[in-house]
């Protein structure tokens, strides 16, 4: 088994530019000088994932008041992000990575257990990182239920 890329807080959180549900370019960059929630989940209407998303979009105005911006990224296409977006009323962006570099750079990509099975595939995780692009919190195979009201709880909001 490979050793697998894992961030821990005080690294730099790895840059990066997706295209989000629109197709429109985002970037880590674009959050430089706010405290940035980037959450990796493996596919687009699926039950946790739409769970996950669920709670952070009902937790959304809270985090955006703390200054907090919410990113998730999934490697499903732009298309599919929009209808996932649209069906749940997801009032943050969703970013598509395909080729699961961005995954793969952050460590949400690669061998984890389900079901008792190896399999390789999204790890479901959540990292916060600070106004100067570092990361103040790492944490990897989150549950989907209840995973943002630890996080609020966490992080104080």
């Amino acid at each position: 088994m490979s050793e697998q890329k894992r961030l821990a807080p005080g690294d730099t959180a790895p840059g990066f530019t997706l295209p989000d549900a629109d197709e429109k370019p985002v970037s880590l960059a674009d959050f430089k000088g706010k405290h940035v929630v980037v959450y990796f989940y493996p596919a687009a209407s699926t039950p946790g994932c739409t769970k996950q998303a669920c709670d952070f979009r009902d937790s959304l105005a809270e985090l955006n008041d703390a200054d907090f911006a919410v990113l998730g990224i999934s490697p499903d296409k732009p298309a599919k992000l929009a209808k996932f977006r649209d069906a749940e009323g997801l009032t943050f962006p969703l970013l598509s990575d395909v080729d699961k570099t961005v995954l793969t750079e952050w460590g949400a990509f690669g061998e984890k257990q389900m079901y008792g099975k190896t399999v390789t595939g999204v790890i479901r995780s959540t990292f916060v990182v600070d106004p100067d692009g570092l990361i103040t919190k790492a944490m990897y195979n989150v549950r989907a239920t209840g995973h943002v009201a630890k996080l609020r709880r966490e992080i104080g909001v």
